[in-house]
């Protein structure tokens, strides 16, 4: 008779989320032996305190991680454990992205389209742009256009936008050859991030378009290729014309705007413009509030952001100063340098309960 404290096989998959027949597998592969084996019935009994071992196994697969490397995480220290899994994780990426650009290059062979030049521009100028407005993107199943990055070439500039509905972020570039005609297409945002280092190491980049994609030439770099989005990318420049009025502006130090929200133990942070400086605090956490020096004109204003709103609106600006146009309640913020405009950010505010805190934070009843 199995101990009582031992569960059967049935039991221990449920447990663990693992089948019963990956369960023999991983006994018979010395990853997760049994408890005990009824040695008349070949039952196999597993113990509680195998769950987490099971589980964290289960998880470690779902990664696509070898058996080899799995054995050596459960039976390493938690430095260890996070270093063998750390550089399984960056592996998989790696493929990924060689993957990625070889399915481009192979799909942009297939169609046999002709290319035409679109523009050329400084390759660590590119990869630096294409990286801060890609921070505005998401992934979200059935918009895959909100995971795209929209390029924009006109006689006078490149300009790259994208947005997750949440923030907007986009920046213009001044070409080092313009192109001979207007052109514009959704670029597909994964294949740029993989793209972005062979840009940097360019001095120049050789942006040319086909009906199904771009490809990026730097002089003694392999080719890079990206498909295009199909789908319509939203009507970013409606959005930028129809905002209202700025009511509020604030000039800030960016390295200490960040390390204020760095602090923060919240997910969700107000922020608090006064003709007196700028508090970042909390919500709902009044002993969390920090005073940000700040140089403010216009309406008292105090807004409500999710961190992961605000927090890239105000990593990604280039130069040390940073200046924020406010519009009201409910209104998007634009980001932007305080000495160079070509980079700007827009991200929405928290609405639901922001009148409460608005007013909580301006002392009215």
């Amino acid at each position: 008779m199995p101990r009582t404290d031992l569960m059967p096989i049935g039991d221990f998959a449920r447990r663990s989320g693992l089948t019963p027949s990956a369960l023999r597998f991983y006994a018979d592969s010395g990853l997760l032996r049994p408890a005990e084996v009824d040695p008349a019935s070949g039952y196999r009994y597993y113990s509680p305190a195998q769950v987490a071992r099971a589980i964290a196994l289960r998880r470690l697969r779902e990664t696509a991680m070898p058996l080899s490397t799995v054995a050596k995480v459960l039976d390493a220290g938690p430095e260890e454990a996070s270093r063998l899994i750390g550089e399984h994780v960056a592996r998989v990426q790696g493929d990924a992205a060689a993957a990625r650009r070889k399915a481009a290059a192979v799909t942009f062979l297939l169609t046999g389209a002709p290319s035409r030049p679109v523009a050329v521009v400084k390759g660590p100028v590119l990869a630096d742009a294409a990286e801060q407005v890609l921070t505005a993107t998401a992934r979200e199943p059935g918009l895959p256009v909100l995971g795209g990055l929209r390029i924009e070439a006109t006689g006078e500039a490149v300009t790259l936008t994208a947005t997750d509905r949440y923030r907007l972020s986009t920046r213009t570039l001044v070409p080092v050859e313009p192109p001979a005609a207007d052109w514009a297409g959704t670029v597909h945002g994964d294949e740029l991030r993989a793209a972005v280092a062979e840009m940097r190491r360019g001095a120049l980049v050789h942006i040319d378009a086909t009906p199904h994609g771009v490809r990026l030439r730097a002089a003694g770099r392999e080719d890079q290729h990206c498909r295009l989005l199909s789908e319509t990318f939203p009507d970013h420049r409606l959005m930028l014309t129809s905002l209202p009025e700025v009511t509020t502006r604030a000039t800030v130090a960016k390295d200490a705007f960040l390390h204020v929200l760095e602090e923060q133990p919240g997910a969700r942070i107000v922020l608090r413009l006064t003709d007196g400086g700028s508090e970042v605090r909390s919500a709902g956490n009044e002993g969390s509030a920090r005073a940000l020096a700040a140089t403010v004109t216009g309406q008292p204003l105090s807004l409500l952001f999710d961190v992961t709103t605000l927090y890239p609106a105000v990593s990604t600006a280039v130069g040390p100063d940073l200046m924020l146009d406010l519009r009201g309640p409910g209104q998007p913020v634009t980001f932007r340098s305080a000495d160079r405009g070509d980079l700007t950010t827009l991200a929405m505010p928290v609405r639901a309960g922001h009148l409460a805190c608005q007013r909580h934070d301006q002392g009215t009843p």
